[in-house]
């Protein structure tokens, strides 16, 4: 439950002037319901009585009548303005908050991004805030509005319909309404959970299938994925049928009491009346009253029933917003990149990622770091990138520690190609201009022609021709090539290069090095190196064992 709390602070915190007069009107709905009944069956009682007693020609039946009237389009327009105010804020704090989780993200450590697949940041972007939205407009607003509605109908009937009545109707709808409702909410938990996990399953399957058929169908998986699918919608339907059986039970549960309390007000107005301590018309009014005092109640048995789903979309979103804040530091001129017997181990491995490592790179050198797999190279990268912590030893950006550098300003002085960089679907251009948004077309055509690639793009259409998701349209090596275009664009003082050459012939690869050597002629160059022609192009060739 803290989970769900800390996320109705981040809405009220966003959205508190229009959520607090939504609740305002939300009380005004649920206050104008129970007059309205209990002001038509005092009229129509009190009606009765005069016209059995004679005097139904001197009974004011104007102003009850107005008053009902009143009362009626006073509570429409109020539920319209409670619906848009507390929906349209709603909306508007999940927007924010999406943005939140995006910023958390990118401020997320190396390695919990690298375990990140995208049919989960969308099911977090998406699903488990969508699934949030029952938490102020089903659950928190109703139960604040309720309780309200509960306390100030206990005055009036107190003061109109004697203690008795407003106690029992009190009493009766908070305690019997708390009973229901905290057992639906118990007995719902888990399958609510159970349909939100199998919904979550379904839509990431779904995706991988649709993003990994032509793979699946080469592998002959494509009928598997297609059952895993099927697997998980099929448990999310199982899911949803038990969440709904608590759901109606719940609401049956609820409408039972409130047929039993009306019940039991109109009893005891009529032992009242009987006894000549209250009028009739005021007995009829609690037994009206019980009747709208259910709709304080009665929404808020779906809110229960999906609990578990909101409770775990809660925890997920609370994680997510949990990325520690950007480091902090400071500007400073970079002159070379030394690693002082640096090592790193991944918590719980049985043995170092990279053993104690140390090397100066100057400004105009490229060290190749050689070795074979698994001998920590890319690891190298990844630590003089800032993206991972050493575990022992220091690396050095100039004359001052990595942690002194801020964010931005290493940013601005180092680059990283991992292995697999990412294309998004869009244009040349756009792909290159995500590196230098600035960038005329001269500077782009430059860059390509580093990277061997302007011929390529020009006979695919040049700078406005279309790439699909992940770079569709250009092959492996030309979507290396490009992505180390966007890099050099950047213009770093350090640039680390993980294989570089992957995927493109000797010839290519080669004019691709030099390309890039003559781009950035005074860059510090680190790559991961295992090719010949990598290793010949550097000026130094460190071994890592």
């Amino acid at each position: 439950m803290s989970a769900l709390w800390q996320v109705f602070q981040l809405i009220w915190r966003d959205q508190r002037t229009p959520l607090l007069r939504g609740a305002v009107l939300g009380v005004v709905v649920l206050l104008a319901g129970v007059a309205l009944l209990g002001l038509s069956g005092w009229f129509i009682t009190a009606a009765a009585a005069a016209g059995m007693a004679g005097v139904g020609v001197s009974f004011d039946v104007f102003r009850p009548s107005a008053s009902v009237r009143f009362l009626a389009l006073g509570r429409t327009v109020a539920r319209y303005g409670e619906r848009v105010l507390t929906h349209d804020a709603t909306l508007r704090a999940f927007a924010a908050l999406r943005v939140r989780l995006l910023q958390s993200c990118t401020r997320a450590p190396y390695d919990r991004l690298s375990r990140l697949r995208g049919p989960q940041m969308l099911n977090r972007l998406i699903a488990d805030i969508d699934a949030l939205d029952g938490l102020p407009l089903r659950l928190v607003l109703p139960l604040i509005a309720g309780i309200t509605t509960h306390l100030l109908t206990f005055a009036v009937l107190w003061a109109l319909a004697g203690l008795t009545i407003a106690a029992t109707l009190a009493l009766g709808f908070v305690g019997g309404g708390a009973v229901v409702l905290i057992s639906a909410g118990r007995v719902g938990f888990a399958p609510s959970r159970r349909a939100e996990l199998a919904a979550q399953a379904f839509r990431s399957r779904f995706i991988d299938l649709v993003q990994a058929r032509g793979d699946l169908a080469v592998y002959g998986q494509l009928a598997v994925q297609k059952s895993a699918v099927l697997a998980a919608d099929s448990r999310r339907q199982s899911a949803r049928l038990a969440q709904d059986r608590v759901e109606r039970r719940a609401g049956l549960a609820l409408s039972c009491l409130g047929t039993g309390l009306a019940t039991v007000a109109l009893a005891l107005g009529m032992a009242l009346a009987q006894r000549g301590q209250l009028s009739p018309a005021l007995a009829a009014m609690g037994f009206f009253a019980a009747l709208a005092l259910l709709e304080t109640v009665s929404p808020l048995r779906r809110a229960v029933a999906e609990l578990g789903r909101m409770t775990l979309a809660a925890r997920r979103v609370v994680q997510g917003l949990s990325a520690p804040a950007l480091q902090s530091g400071r500007s400073h001129a970079a002159t070379a990149l030394r690693f002082d017997a640096v090592s790193h181990r991944r918590p719980g491995a049985a043995r170092p990622s990279l053993h104690p490592l140390s090397f100066t790179l100057h400004p105009g050198e490229t060290l190749a770091l050689a070795g074979p797999s698994g001998a920590g190279k890319s690891t190298a990268l990844l630590l003089a990138a800032g993206l991972l912590h050493p575990s022992s030893g220091t690396i050095w950006l100039g004359d001052h520690p990595l942690p002194d550098w801020s964010e931005v300003a290493l940013r601005a002085q180092l680059t990283l190609i991992p292995q697999r960089a990412a294309l998004m679907a869009g244009s040349i251009r756009q792909a290159l201009t995500l590196a230098a948004p600035e960038a005329d077309d001269a500077s782009l055509w430059a860059v390509l022609q580093a990277v061997a690639l302007d011929q390529v793009i020009r006979t695919k259409g040049g700078l406005d021709a279309q790439l699909g998701p992940r770079g569709a349209g250009l092959s492996g090596g030309e979507a290396r090539r490009l992505s180390i275009a966007r890099a050099l664009l950047r213009a770093p003082a350090i640039l680390l290069l993980d294989e570089p050459t992957e995927g493109l012939d000797t010839a290519i690869a080669r004019d691709v090095l030099h390309g890039i050597r003559r781009y950035l002629p005074q860059a510090a160059i680190l790559t991961a190196s295992h090719r010949p022609v990598e290793l010949d192009w550097a000026d130094i060739v460190r071994m890592i064992p």
